[in-house]
């Protein structure tokens, strides 16, 4: 899956922290909390902390599985 920003048709290959959090569904808490743990890798470009579009898959499909019990 390709993402582009609103209106632009370029593909993207990373999101922001506000991008990230709004894509997952997760508030900037729990995304520091994931990074802290090791689950959420992260890049540095001077001061802006992005992550690989591939990262934000792979850490997606490594979430648990919810059972029905």
């Amino acid at each position: 899956m390709i993402h582009t920003q609103a209106n632009d048709n370029t593909p993207r290959g990373a999101f922001s922290v506000r991008e990230f959090c709004q894509w997952a569904g997760i508030g900037r808490t729990a995304f520091y909390e994931e990074i802290k743990t090791g689950r959420l890798a992260a890049k540095k470009f001077g001061k802006r902390t992005l992550i690989p579009i591939a990262e934000a898959h792979r850490w997606l499909e490594g979430l648990p599985v919810l059972s029905k019990d």
